[in-house]
């Protein structure tokens, strides 16, 4: 007998038994896109990915190392190297800048950076924005009257006895900047006798600075009648005159600019600080008085401000001066060495356990 060709059998099984499967044909009605927009789809990602690969590798490039500056001097060296990594980092944000722009909307949003005060300790005094709570208690709290514009501000200006002339110099300066101020000379007087008179003669605020080795050392702030009392260390005090560019202020009211303010006990401070201006700035003076708080530290600064190239840029002129205030504590009430109640008391060993925990 002859060989039988399997593959032969096996179709003609197939014939008689029918197919497998029953397909039924339908319609496609779905609209495939044309050749020139499916090229053109890839080449447009393709572009975008290629742009933020270069963005990345301009994030990580190498920058200059001590290395690169062995051929100068020592003494040259520090300076050099700061020369050309800052210019290394404006390199790079520019190329970042032209490709951010390149991409327009489907640029990756800017990371947050990583810096100590954007990753304080959570605490639970902090104050959010439309607290039904803190809004109550700062209608009714002992600053209430002059941010209801009932009363206006009055400064008294006084320092330690026997005060040298730097602190003289620095009271005198602290006049220039805050309008509606006097100085008056302390000599021998109690400081509880100096607030009733004070009192009498319906100042709002009082100012004592203190003195330690011929040099201002500390800021008593007492706001009256009814208080409350802080203390503020003062550090890194210049004068207008030390100042690299100064200008002369006018007698102009300043605006006030209170920064970072953000605990309870922080708005306490901010508010108290406030009182010490006039309410209405008058703009035709370009004066800025500004209160940054940073790490706990309030820096102050004063400034006048002046725009350029049809208000597109601005011009800073500091006139001085130029210090950094520490709270110590601050107590309820007026002034009082023995019964007053201290609301809040900064105590180092204790509080300042961790570098991200901060009160203000």
């Amino acid at each position: 007998m002859g060989k039988i060709n399997k593959s032969k059998a096996k179709k003609s099984k197939k014939d008689e038994d029918g197919p497998m499967f029953d397909f039924v044909e339908e319609e496609v009605t779905e609209d495939f896109p044309e050749e020139d927009e499916e090229e053109e789809i890839p080449k447009k990602e393709k572009e975008k990915l290629k742009l933020k690969k270069k963005k990345t590798k301009s994030k990580l490039a190498a920058t200059k190392n001590k290395d690169d500056f062995k051929h100068l001097p020592k003494n040259e060296r520090g300076k050099a190297l700061k020369k050309a990594l800052k210019k290394d980092k404006r390199a790079r944000q520019e190329e970042r800048q032209k490709i951010r722009d390149e991409l327009g909307g489907s640029a990756p949003q800017k990371e947050v950076p990583k810096t100590i005060e954007s990753t304080r300790e959570y605490d639970a005094t902090m104050v959010n924005e439309d607290d039904d709570e803190v809004e109550h208690d700062e209608a009714n709290d002992e600053f209430s009257s002059y941010f209801k514009r009932e009363t206006s501000p009055k400064v008294m200006i006084t320092m330690s006895p026997k005060s040298k002339l730097t602190t003289w110099k620095f009271c005198y300066e602290l006049q220039k900047c805050i309008p509606n101020a006097e100085i008056y000379s302390r000599k021998n007087v109690l400081l509880k006798k100096i607030i009733e008179q004070a009192k009498e003669r319906e100042f709002t605020d009082l100012l004592i600075v203190h003195e330690d080795r011929k040099k201002p050392t500390g800021i008593i702030l007492c706001h009256l009648p009814e208080g409350p009392t802080a203390y503020f260390k003062i550090n890194s005090l210049t004068f207008t005159q030390d100042l690299k560019k100064f200008g002369e202020s006018t007698s102009h009211f300043p605006e006030i600019i209170l920064n970072n303010f953000n605990t309870r006990l922080g708005h306490n401070i901010a508010r108290m600080l406030a009182c010490l201006f006039p309410h209405d700035p008058k703009f035709t003076g370009r004066r800025v008085v500004t209160f940054h708080n940073q790490r706990d530290y309030i820096f102050f600064r004063h400034h006048r401000y002046e725009f350029k190239k049809e208000g597109e840029k601005a011009a800073l002129l500091e006139l001085g001066p130029r210090f950094t205030l520490r709270l110590k504590w601050l107590q309820k009430g007026t002034f009082d060495a023995k019964w007053g109640e201290f609301e809040w008391v900064l105590k180092r060993h204790e509080m300042e356990t961790s570098r991200r925990r901060f009160f203000l």
